[in-house]
């Protein structure tokens, strides 16, 4: 394949000089074109567009009319112009200056005999490969803006897939959750009872994260005290008659992954329940939950004013509660302690607030 030939436009006024230009680059492999005025060559320059109808320029100084930097400030001044060549008789630098940042692409002295045309030659190479170098970094900054773009959209739109399947995933997990529910009202057997309500909190602890996810501006983060609050209210509009009645929650604003979150969650949701079967034999009483911040630790505490260490062992406890609260609590590498000066029971977990190294193998006191 032929590679095309460039096209130089020369602007002078000096016509015998302007023939010695035309010879030197012709053999030289390139087109010429002559203006004899700035004006004439700005209007080539013009008709020529971006249609790579002239390649290079070459300017001279001295011109009648417009001279060669009024020129060259109009010639940058038009949308994909060609590299400037400025060309000038004088041999003052101030001149090379001031058209190197007007915008030239390179600068160099002329002679009546038409010696300089090799060094034009050079030069016009020169702002050519510039040129070219210029096209190929634009190309490249414009490719990467795209894929910016292209990344931004893909992002968007994972984030849109993600919040409809939090969306769909505790829609699905809610409706688990009100058939354990029903199924739990129709049961005549106490423990069955008591098993499927278990259950039910259980999964509504994984359903309230994935509604939070949904709604939340961050997926990848969970507001751990407003996930409590509507946890606990779940458990409350779960309990029959009055048990839950004095459930509160005193928590700081915290936010934490969402497996994380899942975990506190049903830690949580063991606790109370283990507080509500076993805390009060007499009745319903006070049960509190709080989550306060100790620098990059979290201290997640659930006590009550209950019987404490006098409850006495339920012989159809199957121990599935402290199992799970355990496992939680190795998920979160939380330390577990029951608080020995509480009248009460007081547990108490304490873990980082992000994942810190390896986890630990933890115990839990629960039923």
């Amino acid at each position: 394949m032929n590679q095309r030939t460039p096209t130089l436009l020369y602007i002078d006024d000096d016509g015998a000089l302007a023939r010695l230009v035309d010879r030197g680059l012709t053999r030289r492999g390139y087109k010429v074109l002559h203006a004899a005025s700035g004006e004439e060559g700005l209007e080539l320059i013009r008709r020529a567009g971006t249609t790579g109808g002239i390649d290079v320029v070459a300017l001279d100084q001295y011109m009648p009319g417009l001279d060669g930097l009024e020129t060259l400030e109009q010639i940058m001044a038009i949308p994909g112009a060609p590299p400037v060549v400025f060309v000038t008789a004088s041999q003052d630098s101030s001149i090379a200056v001031t058209a190197l940042k007007a915008g030239a692409a390179d600068y160099l002295v002329k002679d009546v005999k038409g010696d300089f045309i090799p060094l034009l030659h050079v030069a016009a190479e020169g702002a050519l490969r510039q040129a070219e170098l210029q096209k190929a970094r634009e190309e490249a900054e414009a490719e990467i803006h795209a894929s910016r773009d292209r990344y931004a959209a893909l992002a968007a739109e994972r984030e849109l897939l993600l919040r409809e399947v939090n969306h769909r995933v505790g829609n699905s997990l809610q409706i688990i959750a009100s058939l354990l529910h029903l199924q739990a009202s129709s049961a005549a057997q106490d423990e069955v009872k008591a098993a499927l309500t278990n259950a039910m909190g259980r999964v509504a602890a994984v359903a309230q994260v994935h509604r939070r996810l949904y709604t939340s501006q961050d997926l990848k983060s969970v507001v751990l005290n407003q996930y409590l609050d509507s946890l606990l209210e779940d458990l409350r509009r779960s309990a029959e008659g009055d048990r839950m009645s004095r459930l509160t929650l005193k928590a700081e604003p915290v936010e934490i992954d969402p497996d994380r979150a899942v975990a506190v969650g049903i830690i949580v949701n063991e606790l109370v329940m283990n507080a509500v079967k076993y805390a009060y034999p007499d009745g319903a009483g006070p049960i509190h939950v709080e989550l306060t911040s100790q620098g990059d630790d979290l201290l997640l505490a659930i006590r009550d004013d209950g019987v404490g260490d006098n409850v006495k062992a339920d012989p159809r406890s199957t121990g599935m509660g402290q199992r799970i609260v355990a496992a939680m609590a190795t998920k979160l590498d939380a330390s577990v302690e029951s608080d020995p000066t509480h009248s009460g029971t007081r547990i108490m977990l304490r873990f980082r607030r992000v994942p810190a190294g390896p986890v630990k193998p933890n115990t839990a006191a629960a039923s």
